[in-house]
């Protein structure tokens, strides 16, 4: 394992071009090493690229070769307004996230994906999962308000059937930022997120979207799924409902106990902060020690 402060690192800023014709800002970060590997972060709904930040340097330093992005509406991709903005929830997966993958992919060098939340639902979205060769994911669930701890259930449908509908007819859009929950969400997230939240298994309940779920199968990668026991939105048994969803990939369900780590809470946004990194570290041995990335430094 190459030691996290060896390779100091170089960040720079981009602009990438979705199928689609929308312009995403994404940051890359190098070390002055050739790279081990191209990691690629999927981030969780309304966080924008800079939580990243502190992993996306640490992994740099570890010799891998990172970028995050914003998705569409979100952060630096975001348009003047949300109000009138239209998009598909779907599009943050398969036009975005695949936005990064392809401009990360390069012949001959591992390409790896660490999902947050919403992340983790992306990688069965993408147009060509081949291109990918591993995926972490951290707090993936799937979003049904019966998985959460009872206090929660009630706050999340309070959110989703009395203050969102309020919110979303006065402003146009989600003022997710007023509940301190990251960025506004534009109004089309909002409505399949909520619409979505209603069943078990997420959008695999839904009969309209078996199309794209059956997409799913596509995904052949190794998957490692983490979770931490109290992640309030994403719980291990609301992972593992989603994650049956990959049912020809092979998935490792972790489940953390934050008083066991020392680590302090988790919840769901704690994986990404400077004290998760003995998680990022676990995460980025991983990948190392997948067959793909043992070749290419062979």
């Amino acid at each position: 394992m190459t030691p996290a402060n060896e390779h100091p690192v170089h960040t720079e800023r981009l602009t990438l071009t979705a199928d689609d014709g929308y312009e995403l800002v994404a940051v890359r970060y190098r070390s002055t090493v050739k790279p081990r590997a191209h990691l690629v972060v999927g981030g969780a709904t309304a966080v924008p690229q800079g939580f990243y930040k502190r992993f996306a340097e640490h992994a740099a330093r570890r010799g891998f070769d990172v970028l995050t992005l914003d998705y569409r509406g979100i952060g630096a991709s975001a348009p003047p307004s949300l109000k009138g903005f239209r998009m598909d929830y779907l599009d943050w997966g398969r036009l975005d996230l695949a936005a990064g993958i392809q401009a990360m992919r390069t012949e001959g060098v591992p390409l790896y994906v660490v999902g947050h939340s919403y992340g983790g639902h992306a990688l069965g979205l993408l147009p060509c999962p081949e291109s990918v060769d591993g995926a972490w994911t951290f707090a993936t669930g799937a979003g049904w308000h019966g998985w959460m701890p009872p206090l929660e259930r009630l706050r999340v449908l309070f959110m989703w059937r009395v203050l969102g509908p309020v919110w979303t007819r006065m402003a146009g859009y989600l003022p997710w930022s007023k509940l301190g929950m990251g960025e506004d969400l534009p109004l089309d997230v909002y409505r399949q997120w909520r619409d979505w939240c209603r069943f078990p298994r997420y959008f695999f309940d839904d009969p309209r979207m078996q199309a794209i779920t059956q997409r799913f199968d596509d995904v052949r990668f190794p998957i490692v799924a983490v979770n931490a026991l109290d992640d309030a939105w994403a719980p291990p048994a609301s992972r593992d409902a989603f994650m049956a969803g990959y049912r020809n990939s092979a998935v490792r369900a972790v489940t953390i106990d934050p008083r066991q780590n020392q680590l302090g809470a988790i919840g769901h946004m704690g994986y990404f902060r400077p004290k998760a990194k003995p998680l990022w570290d676990e995460a980025l041995d991983w990948f190392e020690s997948l067959p793909g990335l043992r070749q290419a430094g062979a």
